[in-house]
């Protein structure tokens, strides 16, 4: 069946979407709409059997769903209506909510339901939420609802009339609700008001004299000063104080003035600048242990004979800073006496390579990039060339373009089951780095590996399996994932060949170096790399600034628009 996703944006839950309908036969094209576009014009271009939008704001016009059959994926459970389906839940606590794919009509969320699944609901931020139990929920629900429609016998469920799910229409959840008090509310409040809001739109709120969107917040344990003020930063957050305690905030994004371009999302201390006061520089510890409750992004712990390096960065991107910080974690892990060292292994993004907000906000935005693809060139080549130990990359969030080089810069790779792979350096305007053209040939074959690189579509964890790039898929709930990983990685310690392994691998590497040395494969990728990122007029340059600043994808990243 041929099927079309609209979609504002190329997010997460439409690359799922547009790989796992993939995975099931269908042909999926999908096609962005700009805000205030015409998704009549877009779909014009089309002939299809069906219309999913699985991340659409814009209202689809008579015109489009009475000449096409049209599912709108929603974040909520039947009978909820709004704009606002997920910070109300986060924001109420609710202990389960659900997905629904409905029938576009003239109703707005009003449409016959196709399917319905429900999800549990832990206390974390919205876009940890969204990315993974309501991701986990929705993918279910349009593979339900397109097997149904595929049957031709299915009659979808009225909303007004299914038992037990009455109508609740909710306002937009505005700012006014988001507000933080820092004199009144205490840390507890503070947090819940930042995770109804961790990626958009983000809490309004004024520090230093400017007004800034407050991205992220995590608790602080030992801190505290008078409520409101900065009291430390650490590694690019800010640790600010409330009337009870202390909150970490990763990420701000100034509020935009008349004549300004968009606010970009960037690391706490780098957005604030000069404005920053003179603060204590306050690193967690790399080995934090488990009774700390305080925000790091980096940290090592260790379970038998395995060592486990876990890292998350917000949004996904790893500056030049990020990169170079992981490298001494992971010179830390490798001097360390175990025989597994496994990567990642939480609820959040492994990895997406080159930090382009960082680089958009920077002086030389071209100096910057080269600075940072070869910081993670040295990350990606310091797990190549560890042969002492295996190495395992475990997946609980989705990778794309370095990130995807890294991840299979291991000896393997687990993937918990949704997870997307993203080699999308392409759409970018990029050739690709992180030493691309060793790993992915001699994991998929040299043709493949050209066909995953010209293509630059998502590709679902399960075909990942099939094609070679994965390793082992993990069958657990996003909250499950680390300690199943831990469970899979002791179970490796004491596997009877391990030790042939690690003999195999270590005679692999100085064969491979003798025929190609990774030194070559670098040189080639950088100068090609270069070359883009020192030329002023390279797509590379328009494309990454429509994409930080969620420009008409006129000019941002190219749409997926070849079928699968």
């Amino acid at each position: 069946m041929n099927v079309l996703l609209l979609a504002d944006t190329l997010n997460s839950l439409t690359q799922r979407v547009y790989a796992e309908l993939g995975d099931h036969g269908h042909r999926v094209a999908v096609e962005r709409v700009p805000r205030g576009g015409d998704p009549a014009a877009v779909v014009a271009r089309h002939s299809p059997d069906l219309i999913l939008a699985p991340m659409l704001t814009a209202f689809l016009p008579r015109e489009v769903w009475s000449a096409y059959p049209c599912l709108i994926v929603r974040p909520g459970p039947m009978g909820d209506r709004g704009p606002s389906a997920l910070d109300w839940a986060v924001h109420e606590g609710a202990r389960e909510w659900g997905v629904t794919v409905f029938q576009a009509t003239d109703v707005v969320d009003g449409g016959d339901v196709w399917a319905s699944v429900p999800c549990p609901v832990p206390v974390v931020a919205k876009s940890d939420l969204y990315r993974n139990e309501i991701a986990d929920a929705a993918l279910t629900a349009v593979l339900l609802a397109v097997d149904r429609f595929t049957s031709g016998t299915y009659v979808p469920v009225r909303q007004d009339g299914a038992e037990g799910a009455a109508v609740r229409e909710r306002p937009y959840f505005a700012q006014g609700l988001r507000r933080i008090d820092w004199q009144e509310d205490d840390t507890e409040t503070v947090l819940g008001k930042l995770r109804t809001a961790d990626s958009h739109p983000g809490v309004l709120d004024t520090l230093c004299g400017r007004e800034w969107y407050l991205h992220g917040g995590h608790f602080e344990d030992r801190m505290t000063g008078p409520p409101g003020e900065l009291v430390a930063t650490r590694a690019g957050a800010v640790c600010r104080a409330t009337r009870d305690g202390a909150v970490w905030i990763p990420r701000l994004r100034r509020r935009r003035l008349p004549g300004e371009p968009p606010g970009i999302k960037l690391p706490a201390t780098l957005a604030l600048g000069e404005l920053l006061p003179d603060l204590r520089e306050m690193p967690a510890p790399l080995a934090l242990g488990g009774h700390r409750r305080t925000w790091t992004d980096i940290r090592y712990s260790e379970e038998g004979g395995a060592g486990f390096l876990w890292f998350s960065f917000p949004g996904g991107g790893m500056s030049t800073t990020q990169c170079r910080r992981l490298l001494a974690a992971y010179r830390y892990a490798r001097s360390r006496p175990v025989s597994v060292l496994v990567l990642g292994g939480g609820r959040g993004f492994f990895s997406h390579g080159i930090h382009l907000n960082v680089i958009e906000a920077a002086a030389d935005p071209a100096e910057e990039s080269w600075a940072n693809v070869n910081a993670l060139d040295d990350l990606v080549h310091a797990v190549l060339t560890t042969t002492d130990r295996l190495v395992v990359s475990a997946l609980g969030g989705n990778a794309s373009a370095g990130g995807v080089m890294l991840a299979l810069a291991a000896d393997e790779v687990w993937c918990r089951s949704g997870v997307v792979l993203h080699p999308r350096y392409r759409l970018m305007g990029l050739y690709g780095s992180e030493y691309w053209t060793y790993s992915l040939p001699r994991r998929v074959g040299a043709e493949a590996a050209e066909r995953l690189m010209e293509e630059a579509a998502p590709v679902s964890a399960a075909a990942g399996r099939r094609m070679g790039l994965v390793d082992k898929l993990v069958t657990a709930t996003p909250g499950e994932f680390a300690a199943r990983v831990t469970e899979l990685a002791g179970e490796l310690t004491v596997a009877s060949d391990l030790g042939v392994r690690v003999a195999s691998k270590r005679a692999e590497r100085e064969r491979d170096e003798s025929r190609r040395p990774l030194a070559t494969h670098r040189e080639e990728e950088l100068s090609r790399m270069r070359a883009v990122f020192f030329d002023r007029g390279a797509l590379y340059h328009t494309r990454r600034r429509a994409f930080v600043r969620r420009e008409s994808p006129r000019t941002a990243e190219v749409p997926v628009t070849a079928g699968r």
